[in-house]
Protein backbone atom coordinates (compact mmCIF):
# COMPACT_ATOMS: atom_id res chain seq x y z
CA UNK A 1 0.00 0.00 0.00
CA UNK A 2 2.90 2.39 0.71
CA UNK A 3 4.22 4.56 -2.10
CA UNK A 4 7.32 6.72 -2.15
CA UNK A 5 6.90 10.49 -1.82
CA UNK A 6 6.57 12.33 -5.08
CA UNK A 7 9.05 15.08 -5.93
CA UNK A 8 6.45 17.19 -7.67
CA UNK A 9 2.74 17.54 -8.25
CA UNK A 10 0.69 14.62 -9.52
CA UNK A 11 -1.74 16.11 -11.98
CA UNK A 12 -5.37 15.07 -12.12
CA UNK A 13 -7.31 14.40 -15.30
CA UNK A 14 -7.92 17.61 -17.31
CA UNK A 15 -11.30 19.25 -16.87
CA UNK A 16 -13.74 19.08 -19.73
CA UNK A 17 -14.01 22.18 -21.90
CA UNK A 18 -16.86 24.49 -21.05
CA UNK A 19 -19.89 24.13 -23.26
CA UNK A 20 -20.75 27.06 -25.53
CA UNK A 21 -24.48 26.43 -25.35
CA UNK A 22 -27.24 28.31 -23.58
CA UNK A 23 -26.31 30.02 -20.28
CA UNK A 24 -26.66 27.83 -17.21
CA UNK A 25 -29.55 28.48 -14.88
CA UNK A 26 -28.72 29.46 -11.28
CA UNK A 27 -27.91 26.43 -9.13
CA UNK A 28 -30.07 25.95 -6.05
CA UNK A 29 -27.94 25.60 -2.95
CA UNK A 30 -28.12 22.09 -1.53
CA UNK A 31 -28.40 21.37 2.17
CA UNK A 32 -25.10 19.92 3.44
CA UNK A 33 -25.13 16.29 4.56
CA UNK A 34 -23.33 15.13 7.69
CA UNK A 35 -19.99 13.55 6.80
CA UNK A 36 -16.65 12.69 8.36
CA UNK A 37 -13.06 12.07 7.26
CA UNK A 38 -10.10 10.39 8.92
CA UNK A 39 -6.50 11.60 8.61
CA UNK A 40 -4.10 8.77 9.44
CA UNK A 41 -0.62 9.84 10.57
CA UNK A 42 2.55 7.75 10.21
CA UNK A 43 5.53 8.95 12.28
CA UNK A 44 7.82 5.97 11.67
CA UNK A 45 10.14 7.70 9.19
CA UNK A 46 10.96 10.93 10.93
CA UNK A 47 8.50 13.71 10.12
CA UNK A 48 4.79 12.87 10.05
CA UNK A 49 3.23 11.52 6.88
CA UNK A 50 -0.49 11.47 6.14
CA UNK A 51 -2.51 9.03 4.06
CA UNK A 52 -4.21 10.58 1.04
CA UNK A 53 -6.03 9.12 -1.93
CA UNK A 54 -6.67 10.40 -5.44
CA UNK A 55 -10.37 10.40 -6.36
CA UNK A 56 -11.45 8.68 -9.53
CA UNK A 57 -11.32 11.22 -12.42
CA UNK A 58 -14.75 9.99 -13.54
CA UNK A 59 -16.55 11.12 -10.38
CA UNK A 60 -18.86 14.15 -10.45
CA UNK A 61 -17.57 15.56 -7.15
CA UNK A 62 -13.89 16.59 -6.90
CA UNK A 63 -12.71 14.36 -9.77
CA UNK A 64 -9.00 13.54 -9.70
CA UNK A 65 -8.37 15.47 -6.47
CA UNK A 66 -6.24 14.18 -3.61
CA UNK A 67 -8.30 13.93 -0.41
CA UNK A 68 -8.46 12.22 2.98
CA UNK A 69 -10.65 9.08 3.17
CA UNK A 70 -14.19 9.93 4.24
CA UNK A 71 -17.83 10.25 3.36
CA UNK A 72 -21.35 10.75 4.66
CA UNK A 73 -22.88 9.09 7.69
CA UNK A 74 -25.02 5.97 7.26
CA UNK A 75 -27.78 4.44 9.45
CA UNK A 76 -25.54 1.58 10.60
CA UNK A 77 -23.15 4.07 12.21
CA UNK A 78 -25.71 4.61 14.99
CA UNK A 79 -25.77 0.93 15.92
CA UNK A 80 -22.13 -0.16 15.70
CA UNK A 81 -20.68 -1.00 19.16
CA UNK A 82 -17.40 0.66 20.17
CA UNK A 83 -14.54 -0.05 22.57
CA UNK A 84 -14.13 3.45 24.02
CA UNK A 85 -15.74 6.89 23.68
CA UNK A 86 -14.42 10.04 22.04
CA UNK A 87 -12.36 12.44 24.18
CA UNK A 88 -14.59 14.88 26.08
CA UNK A 89 -13.27 17.99 24.30
CA UNK A 90 -14.16 16.45 20.91
CA UNK A 91 -17.69 15.52 22.01
CA UNK A 92 -18.23 19.09 23.22
CA UNK A 93 -16.86 20.74 20.08
CA UNK A 94 -18.92 18.54 17.75
CA UNK A 95 -22.26 19.80 19.09
CA UNK A 96 -21.36 23.50 19.05
CA UNK A 97 -23.03 25.55 16.31
CA UNK A 98 -25.35 22.64 15.52
CA UNK A 99 -29.09 23.21 15.81
CA UNK A 100 -30.71 20.56 18.04
CA UNK A 101 -27.83 18.07 17.81
CA UNK A 102 -28.74 14.43 18.51
CA UNK A 103 -27.28 12.96 21.67
CA UNK A 104 -25.04 10.58 19.74
CA UNK A 105 -23.79 13.03 17.09
CA UNK A 106 -20.09 12.77 17.97
CA UNK A 107 -20.17 8.99 18.14
CA UNK A 108 -21.94 8.68 14.77
CA UNK A 109 -19.53 11.05 13.03
CA UNK A 110 -16.44 9.32 14.43
CA UNK A 111 -17.78 5.93 13.38
CA UNK A 112 -18.57 7.23 9.89
CA UNK A 113 -14.94 8.36 9.53
CA UNK A 114 -13.69 4.89 10.51
CA UNK A 115 -16.15 3.01 8.30
CA UNK A 116 -15.53 5.20 5.26
CA UNK A 117 -11.78 4.79 5.71
CA UNK A 118 -12.18 1.03 5.51
CA UNK A 119 -14.53 1.20 2.52
CA UNK A 120 -12.15 3.40 0.55
CA UNK A 121 -8.74 2.05 1.64
CA UNK A 122 -9.22 -1.40 3.21
CA UNK A 123 -7.72 -0.22 6.52
CA UNK A 124 -9.54 -1.40 9.66
CA UNK A 125 -9.06 1.08 12.53
CA UNK A 126 -9.79 -0.16 16.06
CA UNK A 127 -8.75 -2.73 18.67
CA UNK A 128 -8.99 -6.46 19.38
CA UNK A 129 -8.34 -6.03 23.11
CA UNK A 130 -12.03 -6.29 24.07
CA UNK A 131 -12.98 -9.16 21.81
CA UNK A 132 -15.10 -9.08 18.65
CA UNK A 133 -18.30 -7.02 18.33
CA UNK A 134 -21.42 -8.91 19.42
CA UNK A 135 -23.34 -7.55 16.43
CA UNK A 136 -22.42 -5.66 13.28
CA UNK A 137 -24.87 -3.52 11.28
CA UNK A 138 -24.83 -3.17 7.50
CA UNK A 139 -21.57 -1.62 6.34
CA UNK A 140 -19.54 -2.94 9.27
CA UNK A 141 -19.22 -6.60 8.29
CA UNK A 142 -15.41 -6.44 7.95
CA UNK A 143 -15.06 -5.44 11.62
CA UNK A 144 -17.00 -8.53 12.66
CA UNK A 145 -15.00 -10.68 10.26
CA UNK A 146 -11.71 -9.50 11.76
CA UNK A 147 -12.91 -9.31 15.38
CA UNK A 148 -12.24 -5.55 15.66
CA UNK A 149 -14.10 -2.94 17.70
CA UNK A 150 -13.75 0.72 16.67
CA UNK A 151 -11.82 2.62 19.37
CA UNK A 152 -13.04 6.22 19.36
CA UNK A 153 -10.65 7.18 22.16
CA UNK A 154 -7.81 6.88 19.62
CA UNK A 155 -9.26 9.72 17.53
CA UNK A 156 -8.67 13.46 17.76
CA UNK A 157 -10.94 16.08 16.23
CA UNK A 158 -9.06 18.44 13.88
CA UNK A 159 -11.67 20.65 12.20
CA UNK A 160 -15.13 21.07 10.74
CA UNK A 161 -15.85 22.40 7.25
CA UNK A 162 -18.96 22.89 5.10
CA UNK A 163 -18.80 22.72 1.30
CA UNK A 164 -19.61 26.16 -0.19
CA UNK A 165 -23.07 26.72 -1.71
CA UNK A 166 -23.93 25.87 -5.33
CA UNK A 167 -21.69 22.80 -5.54
CA UNK A 168 -22.87 19.49 -7.06
CA UNK A 169 -22.43 17.88 -3.60
CA UNK A 170 -22.41 19.57 -0.19
CA UNK A 171 -21.12 18.06 3.03
CA UNK A 172 -20.81 19.23 6.62
CA UNK A 173 -17.57 17.36 7.27
CA UNK A 174 -15.79 16.74 10.55
CA UNK A 175 -12.12 15.85 10.19
CA UNK A 176 -10.62 13.40 12.69
CA UNK A 177 -7.10 12.05 12.98
CA UNK A 178 -5.52 8.88 14.35
CA UNK A 179 -2.07 7.32 14.45
CA UNK A 180 -1.21 4.58 11.98
CA UNK A 181 -0.78 2.24 14.95
CA UNK A 182 -4.58 2.27 15.27
CA UNK A 183 -4.79 0.26 12.02
CA UNK A 184 -5.05 -3.42 12.99
CA UNK A 185 -5.95 -4.98 9.61
CA UNK A 186 -5.20 -4.10 5.99
CA UNK A 187 -7.50 -5.65 3.36
CA UNK A 188 -6.14 -5.38 -0.19
CA UNK A 189 -8.13 -4.74 -3.34
CA UNK A 190 -9.91 -1.50 -2.44
CA UNK A 191 -7.89 0.76 -4.76
CA UNK A 192 -8.12 0.59 -8.54
CA UNK A 193 -9.31 2.21 -11.77
CA UNK A 194 -12.99 1.43 -11.04
CA UNK A 195 -12.87 2.35 -7.33
CA UNK A 196 -13.62 5.68 -5.67
CA UNK A 197 -9.89 6.11 -4.97
CA UNK A 198 -7.49 5.14 -7.76
CA UNK A 199 -4.30 5.71 -5.77
CA UNK A 200 -3.11 5.87 -2.15
CA UNK A 201 0.02 7.51 -0.81
CA UNK A 202 1.67 8.29 2.54
CA UNK A 203 2.95 11.84 2.12
CA UNK A 204 4.90 14.42 4.07
CA UNK A 205 2.85 17.55 4.62
CA UNK A 206 5.03 19.67 2.35
CA UNK A 207 4.75 17.07 -0.42
CA UNK A 208 0.98 16.80 0.00
CA UNK A 209 0.60 20.55 -0.48
CA UNK A 210 2.08 20.26 -3.99
CA UNK A 211 -0.68 17.95 -5.18
CA UNK A 212 -4.00 18.77 -6.85
CA UNK A 213 -6.01 19.41 -3.68
CA UNK A 214 -9.44 20.87 -2.97
CA UNK A 215 -9.12 24.25 -1.30
CA UNK A 216 -10.47 22.98 2.02
CA UNK A 217 -8.06 20.01 2.06
CA UNK A 218 -5.17 22.46 1.82
CA UNK A 219 -6.65 24.43 4.73
CA UNK A 220 -7.06 21.26 6.82
CA UNK A 221 -3.40 20.35 6.22
CA UNK A 222 -2.44 23.72 7.73
CA UNK A 223 -4.74 23.15 10.70
CA UNK A 224 -3.33 19.65 11.17
CA UNK A 225 0.26 20.83 11.17
CA UNK A 226 -0.49 23.42 13.86
CA UNK A 227 -2.25 20.83 16.02
CA UNK A 228 0.53 18.28 15.64
CA UNK A 229 2.90 20.98 16.94
CA UNK A 230 0.96 21.19 20.24
CA UNK A 231 0.43 17.44 20.53
CA UNK A 232 -3.35 17.70 20.00
CA UNK A 233 -3.68 19.32 23.41
CA UNK A 234 -7.33 19.42 24.60
CA UNK A 235 -7.18 23.19 25.12
CA UNK A 236 -6.39 23.95 21.45
CA UNK A 237 -8.94 25.64 19.19
CA UNK A 238 -11.00 23.47 16.85
CA UNK A 239 -11.59 25.50 13.67
CA UNK A 240 -14.86 25.63 11.72
CA UNK A 241 -14.60 26.68 8.04
CA UNK A 242 -17.63 27.78 6.02
CA UNK A 243 -18.74 30.36 3.48
CA UNK A 244 -21.22 33.16 4.20
CA UNK A 245 -22.40 35.73 1.67
CA UNK A 246 -19.55 34.74 -0.63
CA UNK A 247 -16.87 35.19 2.04
CA UNK A 248 -14.83 32.42 3.64
CA UNK A 249 -15.15 32.36 7.41
CA UNK A 250 -13.09 30.60 10.09
CA UNK A 251 -14.35 30.48 13.67
CA UNK A 252 -13.38 28.40 16.70
CA UNK A 253 -15.74 25.75 18.05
Amino acid sequence: MDRADTDGPISAAPEAAEAHATPKLPVRSLRPRDAAALILIDRRRGGPRVLMGRRNPGLAFMPGKFVFPGGRTEPGDRRMPVANALPDYAEAALVRQVTRPPQDLGRVLALAAIRETFEETGLVVGTREYGPPEMVPVGWEAFGRHGVLPDLEALHLVARAITPPKQVRRFDTRFFTAERAAVVVEEPGRIGPEAELVELAWLRLDTARKLDLPFITRMILDELEAQIAVGFAPYRQIPFHYERHGRRERVAL
